[in-house]
């Protein structure tokens, strides 16, 4: 079987992977940024070298549904495209170029949470249980039926890496079971259950900016849901832009009066930020621009 992959990230990897590994099928070529548009994924892979070893030629795209990429889709007459780890709807000429036969892959469990940023939303909506779903791409945006699904629990101190790293795993053996029945030509197409269908919106790196009004559960799962692999949740203080990629429950705020966003307490490793609802959290790993130890203010910037 001969298959086209159009992706960037580390999702497109693992598909490359599983497909090299797969008896009988070929990864013909790799449809991927270039290097200079890296910036686009805040997770972007460069697989270059990789696909070269899998012998998939590698074709540069900003754009998948191009005319010179439309052409050269076409022209390699794939038996399945997989996008998987690309930002843009695929439109119908795509598709058709494609033969129709076009898979992608979403970090929800379909059909609740299509859209972008699903794995920050996941942490932000506090989802007890999560599915990573592979399904036929259509004219919707994450609409089409699902070829696999598999679901697991969330911790809950589950972070963006943790669940990223889940989901990857997950996928990994959706397509290893399911490459064998879409040779076969048995694979699922089960439709989407619409009335179970909800959307999540676009979000920035500006939306990881903490509101310490807010209560510490809130900004704690912020600070989970936007860290690394992503951009991660930042404050200010007068001098200075600090980017938080990991914080904790702080036992002791009861016994310290403060108002939102003061620091109450400084350690070797970081410090303490009074929250909007009475508690605190301690600030374990952060980073600033500057890259010299920050000079922690009374306040920080952010506190409303």
């Amino acid at each position: 079987m001969r298959a086209v992959i159009v992706g960037a990230v580390e999702s497109t990897r693992v598909t490359l992977r599983a497909l090299a590994d797969a008896p009988g099928w070929e990864a013909a070529a790799l449809i991927t940024l270039p290097p200079e548009l890296a910036a686009r994924h805040s997770d972007f892979v460069d697989m270059s070298a990789e696909a070269a070893e899998a012998g998939a030629r590698v074709i540069h795209a900003s754009d998948s549904n191009a005319p010179d990429v439309l052409e050269a889709v076409s022209a390699l007459a794939p038996d399945y495209v997989f996008v998987i780890g690309w930002s843009q709807i695929c439109k119908p000429a795509f598709r058709q170029a494609a033969g129709g036969q076009v898979i992608g892959y979403h970090p929800a469990p379909l059909p609740r949470l299509r859209g972008r940023a699903v794995i920050p939303w996941t942490i932000l909506l506090d989802e007890k249980i999560t599915a990573s779903t592979l399904f036929w791409i259509d004219d919707g945006v994450d609409s089409g039926p699902i070829l696999a699904q598999r679901y697991f629990h969330i911790a809950p101190d589950e972070t963006a890496a943790s669940l990223y790293r889940q989901h990857m795993e997950a996928l990994d053996r959706m397509l290893r079971e399911s490459l064998p029945m879409l040779a076969q030509g048995s694979a699922p197409r089960l439709v989407q259950d619409e009335r179970h269908a909800t959307w999540a919106t676009k979000r920035t790196p500006a939306d990881g900016r903490i509101d310490w009004t807010l209560p510490a559960a809130e900004i704690d799962r912020l600070i989970r849901a936007v860290g690394r692999p992503y951009p991660g949740a930042f404050t200010e203080t007068k001098a200075e832009r600090l980017t938080i990629w990991a914080a904790r429950p702080w036992p002791e705020s009861a016994r310290h009066a403060a108002m939102p966003g003061q620091v109450v307490a400084r350690n070797e490793g970081g410090f303490v930020v009074r929250c909007g609802d009475g508690g605190a959290l301690e600030i374990t790993d952060f980073t600033i621009a500057s890259g010299q130890p920050p000079r922690l203010h009374s306040m920080l910037g952010s506190a409303r």
